[in-house]
């Protein structure tokens, strides 16, 4: 039987090349809002064989997600690997009013807290045991950002060793990825220029910035049966640029 993967958050970016990853091996169920960013992304994956298909949903509100699940698990299917991806700085300009930073912290941490922690509640029920992967993206912005992005990426990170404690007994690992300058996305929207990514990328070390396919390639080990033995993690990815920290 063909291994089920969702991953959400999957129709641009690292969700996106994490799907494209994981599709040689597994039927991929893409999770967004965008109906029409899903339906691209779900045509150009589905090659050579490949199944992929798409689920629209507002991950952020639980009748939304309930559904979603309820379409992925139709006819009791597996899932094998759940990629918590979605989520993204909806508030990256910090203020001085009060008002203002209230609420850029609650969208933040709606936006980013909850799609992961409601699907994941969502699909428990249905992870493979034993074998299940549950690998979530957080970013460099929970070690050393000062914004509503960081606090809300870094509430992400005690929820999941919690939740990897938990599910440890029933050989479902539960691991964080946290990258740091990803190029070629649209995170940085306006703020994308030539100097933009020459400064970031001098940040690591390695001399360059990272990409979308050194993430995909990441969660793919976590998703595979080789990392059965890793959990409960914090797993930098930035080239050097913030290091010792997990």
């Amino acid at each position: 039987m063909r291994k089920v993967a969702v991953v959400s958050g999957g129709g641009t970016g690292i969700g996106r090349a994490i799907a494209d990853q994981l599709a040689a091996e597994h039927e991929v169920v893409l999770l967004g809002r965008r109906a029409e960013v899903l339906r691209e992304a779900t045509e150009e994956l589905s090659y050579d064989g490949r199944r992929v298909r798409s689920v629209v949903a507002d991950l952020c509100e639980p009748a939304e997600v309930r559904r979603a699940a309820e379409e992925i698990t139709a006819a009791g299917a597996t899932v094998d690997v759940l990629v918590n991806n979605a989520g993204g700085n909806f508030a990256p300009y910090p203020s001085d009013d009060l008002d203002t930073t209230r609420e850029q912290y609650l969208r933040n941490l709606g936006g980013n807290v909850l799609p992961v922690v409601l699907l994941t509640q969502a699909l428990l029920p249905a992870l493979r045991r034993p074998g299940g992967r549950i690998v979530t993206v957080s970013s460099i912005a929970a070690f050393r950002g000062n914004t509503s992005y960081g606090a809300a990426k870094a509430a992400l990170h005690p929820w999941s060793t919690e939740l990897a404690g938990q599910l440890a007994a029933d050989g479902i690992t539960v691991n964080v990825v946290a990258p740091g300058y990803i190029g070629g996305t649209d995170f940085f929207r306006e703020r994308m220029t030539p100097e933009f990514h020459r400064q970031r990328s001098a940040q690591a070390p390695v001399g360059r910035g990272g990409t979308v396919a050194d993430v995909a390639e990441l969660v793919a080990y976590l998703a595979g049966p080789g990392a059965g033995f890793v959990t409960g993690q914090i797993i930098q990815i930035n080239g050097g640029a913030l290091m010792g920290r997990g």
